[in-house]
C-alpha cells in the first residue's frame, strides 16, 4: 500500500517560512515543496529509458522551481514577471500540467509500479517536516494540491490595490476583481477533484498518515475558502452595482456566512498547531466573523423595510449584530496579522471598506430610535436567525488529464 516516513520539524531546516510574508488579502498557507527523487534507481528496471528520463526531467523541473519561487510567492512580492517575461506562478503552474499526464502512467488500471517510488515532499502545516510515501497516488494528490494553492496565490496577487494613476487611494480595478472569481473557482476544482478522486484512491490506513497540509478536512476547508472569498468578491461588485437590490446582498452575505462556517468546521478539530497552521485556523476565524458582520447588516436593512414595531425591534438587534461581529473581526485581523509569519492587511476596498463605514453609521442611528439594547449579551440574544440560502457559488470541474501518449508503447516488465 505504500510504506510512510517523517521526518520531525527539528532533524533538517529546509522548511521554508519567511518571519514576513506582507500583505493578505488571500490567505496561502505555505506551499509544499517537492525534494528530489532517484527515478531511475526506482523505475530503470521497469520502464525505458526515455521515459525515466521523461520522468526525472519533468519532476527535477518543478522541485528547481518550487525550491526557487515559493518562498517569493508566498511573501507576495510584486515583481511577478521573470528576467524572461513570464509569469513564476504560469511557469510553476504549466511545469505541474505538464508532469501530472506522464506521472498518471504510474497508476493507471492499478499498475504495480505505483509503490515503486519514494515521493518526498516538504510540509508546512505539519509538525514533521516531510513526508515519504512510496505510492504514486500520494504525489498526485500533492500536486493538485500545490496547483490549487498557486491559483489562491494569484488570486492574492489580483486582489492586493495598486496605486491609481489618478492619485486617489489604492483600488481593485472590476477586471482583476471578476478575473479572481474565475482563479477561485477553479483552485476550488482542484481541491474538489483531490477530494472526490484522489483521496479514495489511497488506502484508508495511509490516509490517515497523511500530513495534515493534505488531510481531507484541509483541503475541503481550502475549497470552501476559494468559494468564501470568490462570493465576497461579488458581494463587493453587487455593493458597487446600481442594479444589485438589498435582497441580492444579503443572500451573497449569507452564502458566505456558511462557505465560511463550513471551513472552520472542516479545520477547527485538527492538529494545526504550527505557525502555517495556527495562521491559518486564524485566517477562517477572521473572516467568518467578517461575513456575519455583513450578513447582519444587510439582514437589519432587509428587516429595517417592514412596518411593525416587531420588524424595526429585530432590525435594530440585526445591525448591533454587525457592529458587535464588525468589532470583533478587527480583533480576528489584528490576531491573524500578528501570529508568525507576520503579514499586514492591505488598504482597506471593496466589500470591508464599505461595511466598514456604514455599519457604525446605520447602527447608531437605529440604535438611537430604540436604546433598549446595549449589552453584548442582549444584542446576541436579540439577534434575529440568518435566513439560509443554498450555496449557489461551486468549484470548477476539474478532472485528471489523460496518460501521456509516451505510456502507449510501454512494455511495463516485473
Amino acid at each position: 500500500m505504500g510504506c510512510m516516513l517523517s521526518k520531525p520539524k527539528d532533524s533538517g531546516g529546509n522548511r521554508r517560512c519567511p518571519g514576513n510574508i506582507g500583505q493578505v488579502f488571500v490567505f496561502v498557507p505555505g506551499l509544499r515543496i517537492p525534494k528530489s527523487v532517484n527515478f531511475s534507481v526506482s523505475l530503470g528496471d521497469h520502464l525505458s529509458k526515455s521515459l525515466v528520463e521523461r520522468l526525472s526531467a519533468l519532476r527535477t523541473r518543478i522541485v528547481v522551481m518550487a525550491s526557487q519561487e515559493a518562498p517569493t510567492i508566498t511573501r507576495t512580492r510584486r515583481k511577478i514577471a521573470t528576467q524572461h517575461g513570464g509569469s513564476t506562478l504560469a511557469d510553476l503552474r504549466q511545469a505541474l500540467e505538464e508532469y501530472l499526464p506522464v506521472l498518471l502512467g504510474l497508476v493507471k488500471d492499478g499498475s504495480p509500479l505505483q509503490h515503486k517510488v519514494h515521493f518526498v515532499w516538504v510540509n508546512q502545516e505539519d509538525d514533521a517536516e516531510e513526508t515519504s510515501i512510496s505510492n504514486a497516488w500520494y504525489e498526485v494528490l500533492s500536486i493538485l494540491h500545490l496547483m490549487a494553492l498557486l491559483s489562491i496565490s494569484q488570486a492574492n496577487l489580483l486582489l492586493l490595490p495598486r496605486t491609481s494613476t489618478d492619485g486617489y487611494q489604492p483600488k481593485v480595478s472590476e477586471e482583476n476583481r471578476k478575473a479572481s472569481i474565475d482563479v477561485f473557482l477553479k483552485a476550488a476544482g482542484y481541491l474538489d477533484c483531490a477530494v472526490r478522486h484522489v483521496l479514495p484512491q489511497l488506502p484508508a490506513q495511509l490516509r490517515s498518515y497523511l500530513p495534515v497540509d493534505l488531510a481531507e478536512g484541509v483541503l475541503r476547508a481550502l475549497c470552501l475558502q476559494a468559494l468564501g472569498q470568490g462570493v465576497e468578491i461579488q458581494l463587493g461588485l453587487a455593493i458597487d452595482s446600481t442594479k444589485a437590490t438589498l435582497a441580492v446582498k444579503r443572500r451573497l452575505a449569507c452564502e458566505m456566512v456558511k462557505y465560511w462556517q463550513q471551513a472552520q468546521d472542516n479545520i477547527m478539530n485538527l492538529p494545526l498547531s504550527n505557525g502555517w497552521g495556527e495562521k491559518h485556523l486564524l485566517f477562517v476565524k477572521w473572516k467568518y466573523v467578517e461575513a456575519k458582520a455583513a450578513a447582519y447588516y444587510y439582514h437589519g436593512l432587509i428587516l429595517d423595510e417592514g412596518n411593525t414595531e416587531k420588524s424595526h425591534g429585530m432590525a435594530v438587534a440585526a445591525l448591533q449584530a454587525a457592529d458587535e461581529y464588525l468589532k470583533e473581526s478587527k480583533r480576528a485581523s489584528e490576531a491573524f496579522n500578528t501570529a508568525l509569519p507576520l503579514s499586514r492587511n492591505p488598504p482597506l476596498w471593496g466589500t470591508m471598506k464599505y461595511l466598514s463605514e456604514k455599519i457604525p453609521k446605520d447602527t447608531s442611528s437605529k440604535v438611537r430610535i430604540n436604546r433598549d439594547l446595549y449589552t453584548h449579551e442582549k444584542i446576541m440574544e436579540t439577534a434575529p436567525t440568518l435566513p439560509d440560502f443554498a450555496l449557489a457559488l461551486k468549484p470548477d470541474e476539474y478532472q485528471l488529464p489523460p496518460v501521456h501518449a509516451s505510456w502507449n508503447d510501454e512494455n511495463i516488465s516485473g
